[in-house]
């Protein structure tokens, strides 16, 4: 060993030995205390204790790390959810949310909320794709709409927007047209659909909603819109009161249109302060006297009379040239028909769906009817 290292260890022998004669002389002065008081109280006795066993610790020398005695953690007890707080969630329909994807075509704007405000079960509809039911394993359309119908629910009748969901059974899409039309216009319009931001998008299932869209052989189609009610407030109220005119639009060559044999044609003639309103049937009416009756009822002025006149006979010929066009317009599509496609027309089918009865939603048994709208007539059973 090296003489520097023995200088070292017998400096830190040293000094352990005066640092244990200090304790012994301090041990010694402290019994002798304690021999000289020995009514001392308990406190004074227990305090003495912790001088002893604090000084009975062998002094640590300078540069040597202090060990302190470290005490466990307590480990927080684990508090597990008692049954009563559990909760359970009924598991998802694979077609449950179909009804609402479905676009109620011409519904006003500001009905939709009210429209959803009901729990509306459309499980009539869902049971039909199953096996058994009318749509199963068939390719089909779907579209919807509302009907405003006075109803009973929790003793009070009240007007309220019934939903309704028109499935169209076809092997292809049985229109890409849109109908506008109302009281207020002039005119009907026949656009198509993607010009009012609808088109015929594939529904995808709840269980398939993970898989790509090209994967999936969908057999159902609905009609969608894509125009938001956030965005309406940048367009013209023109063009936002044409949402609530459409009627999804069809045309069976097979059938004759009744409004190809109507002889009827709505009248609004321009004139201040209001327009007059009429309907004039060219094979029961007659123009002069039609005008005439008119003048005695106030509607129309006598100085009106002969505009009033020419207006209504240029409605008639516009009316008859659409119905003869019609026809031709008719005539002709069956003729380039193929034999395939004439087939897909005769069988394809209409099936009308109302909401079930339940005690969360009004009662609308009584209000069902087969029409679904001018273009598609009746519907070839309600479910």
């Amino acid at each position: 060993m090296r003489r520097g290292a023995k200088r070292k260890a017998s400096q830190k022998g040293k000094v352990l030995d005066e640092n244990k004669d200090k304790t012994t002389e301090r041990i010694t002065s402290v019994k002798n205390e304690n021999e000289t008081q020995p009514s001392m109280g308990t406190e004074k006795q227990s305090q003495v204790a912790g001088v002893l066993s604090s000084k009975e610790e062998p002094t640590k020398s300078e540069g040597e790390p202090s060990l302190k005695p470290i005490k466990p953690r307590a480990k927080r007890a684990r508090t597990s959810k008692t049954d009563s707080e559990t909760e359970y969630f009924p598991e998802k329909r694979n077609l449950e949310d179909l009804w609402q994807q479905v676009f109620p075509v011409g519904t006003e704007w500001d009905q939709l909320d009210a429209v959803y405000q009901y729990k509306w079960d459309f499980s009539n509809l869902e049971e039909a794709f199953e096996e058994g039911g009318k749509l199963y394993e068939k390719q089909v359309y779907l579209f919807g709409s509302t009907e405003p119908q006075l109803v009973s629910y929790n003793g009070e009748s009240k007007i309220t927007c019934i939903p309704v969901v028109i499935a169209v059974v076809s092997p292809f899409p049985p229109s890409d047209k849109i109908g506008i039309n109302s009281v207020q216009r002039e005119a009907e319009e026949i656009v198509p659909m993607k010009q009012m931001k609808m088109d015929w998008i594939p529904y995808i299932p709840l269980d398939n909603r993970g898989s790509q869209v090209e994967r999936l052989k969908s057999q159902i189609f609905i009609l969608g819109c894509t125009q938001r009610r956030a965005g309406l407030k940048h367009l013209k109220l023109e063009r936002v009161k044409k949402f609530e005119y459409c009627l999804p639009y069809f045309y069976q060559p097979f059938k004759e249109d009744e409004f190809e044999q109507s002889t009827v044609v709505p009248i609004i003639y321009p004139v201040e302060p209001k327009p007059v309103f009429c309907e004039f049937d060219w094979e029961f009416d007659e123009v002069e006297e039609f005008t005439d009756n008119l003048i005695k009822e106030e509607v129309v002025s006598e100085d009106q009379k002969d505009s009033f006149k020419d207006f209504v006979e240029e409605k008639v010929r516009e009316a008859k040239k659409a119905n003869r066009e019609a026809r031709e317009s008719r005539k002709k599509a069956i003729t380039e028909m193929s034999e395939e496609t004439k087939a897909a027309f005769e069988n394809m089918r209409f099936y009308k769906f109302y909401p079930v009865p339940t005690t969360d939603t009004p009662d609308v048994s009584n209000v069902k009817s087969p029409f679904i709208n001018r273009y598609y007539g009746k519907a070839h059973e309600i479910l």
